[in-house]
C-alpha cells in the first residue's frame, strides 16, 4: 500500500502503478495528463467524472482514461475507505509494445462509437484483473534480477487480455443521466469552439439560458467552472501543438488565447513550466 501522491505527471518513461487506500481523501481538481490511465476501483463511495460524463462506481469497476481527457473522482463526505489501483502508461511506451497485428491502445479508443470509459466486470473478470495488477505491483517493487522484464511481460499480457475483454463479453456502462441534460451539448460546443472568443456569457446567450443557471449547473456536473474548462481545453490542445513542433506563439493564437502573455501565464500556472521549456523538453525526448 502506498501513500497518495498528488502529482499528475509521470517520472518513469514506461509505466507506473499505485495501490492507494485512504480513510480520508481530500480529493483532486479536474485534471488531465499525457498518458493512459487504468483505474481499478476496490472500495469507497465515488462518483467519477470523465469529460462531463458521470459514473457512480461499484466495487470491481474498471475505468479507462485516455490522454488529455479531463477527469475527476468525487468522493462522498461520508465515504467508507477509498481503495483503488491506478496504472499509468506512457503513450510512446505503449506504442512500442504494439505490433503490426495488435494495437494495445484499442481499448482506450474514444473515437469508437461503442466506447465507454467504464467497464463493469463479472466476478471472474474482477478476480483476473485484480490478480494481474497485484502481480504487477509485486514485480515493480521487487529487487530481484530481471524484475523489469518480468513486469513488462505481466503488463503486456494484462493489456492483451484487457483488449480482448473490451472486444468480446465485457459490459460497457453508459454514463449516468445528468439532471442538466443540456450540459453534454455545451461540452460539445466548447470542444468545437474553444479556439474562438467564447465565454460563460456568450455560451449562455448561445443556449438561451442565464449565466447564473449555466454556471451552477455546469460546475455541479463537470466539477469546474465554464471558464476554467475552456482554459483547460485550450491548454490541452496547445500542449499537443507544442509536442508536434508548433511554435508557442502560433499555438497560443490557434487555441484561442487573446495574447501570448495570457497563454504564458495560464500554461505556467497549470503545468509549472513555460511553453518554451515544455517544447524544448518534448523535442529532446
Amino acid at each position: 500500500m502506498q501513500v497518495f501522491d498528488p502529482r499528475q505527471s509521470m517520472t518513469s518513461p514506461t509505466f507506473e502503478i499505485f495501490h492507494y487506500r485512504d480513510a480520508k481523501f481530500e480529493g483532486v481538481a479536474v485534471h488531465q495528463h499525457d498518458f493512459y490511465e487504468v483505474y481499478f476501483f476496490i472500495s469507497g463511495n465515488v462518483e467519477y467524472s470523465v469529460e462531463g460524463k458521470s459514473y457512480l462506481l461499484k466495487q470491481g469497476d474498471l475505468l479507462l482514461i485516455n490522454p488529455l481527457e479531463l477527469h475527476q473522482p468525487r468522493i462522498a463526505p461520508d465515504q467508507n475507505v477509498y481503495e483503488r489501483i491506478v496504472l499509468w502508461i506512457n503513450k510512446n511506451y505503449l506504442s512500442r509494445l504494439c505490433t503490426n497485428n495488435t494495437s494495445l491502445s484499442q481499448c482506450f479508443d474514444n473515437t469508437n462509437p461503442q466506447h465507454t470509459n467504464l467497464l463493469r466486470l463479472s466476478q471472474p473478470q474482477q478476480k483476473y484483473i485484480s490478480s494481474k495488477l497485484s502481480e504487477l505491483l509485486e514485480e515493480t517493487s521487487s529487487p530481484e534480477y530481471g524484475s523489469d522484464l518480468a513486469a513488462e511481460a505481466i503488463l503486456t499480457r494484462f493489456l492483451v487480455e484487457l483488449n480482448r475483454l473490451t472486444l468480446t463479453s465485457i459490459k460497457k456502462v453508459e454514463a449516468d443521466k445528468t439532471a442538466s441534460p443540456f450540459i453534454p451539448d455545451i461540452l460539445s460546443y466548447i470542444n468545437h469552439h474553444y479556439c474562438e472568443k467564447i465565454s460563460l456569457a456568450s455560451i449562455a446567450d448561445e443556449f438561451f439560458i442565464s449565466k447564473y443557471y449555466l454556471s451552477h449547473a455546469f460546475h455541479s456536473v463537470v466539477g469546474t467552472s465554464v471558464n476554467r474548462y475552456i482554459t483547460l481545453k485550450r491548454l490541452i490542445n496547445a500542449k499537443q501543438m507544442l509536442s508536434n513542433g508548433i511554435k508557442p506563439t502560433t499555438a497560443a493564437i490557434h487555441c484561442g488565447f487573446n495574447d501570448y502573455a495570457g497563454f504564458y501565464r495560464a500554461f505556467t500556472a497549470e503545468y509549472g513550466i513555460t511553453p518554451k521549456q515544455f517544447a524544448s523538453v518534448t523535442y529532446e525526448a
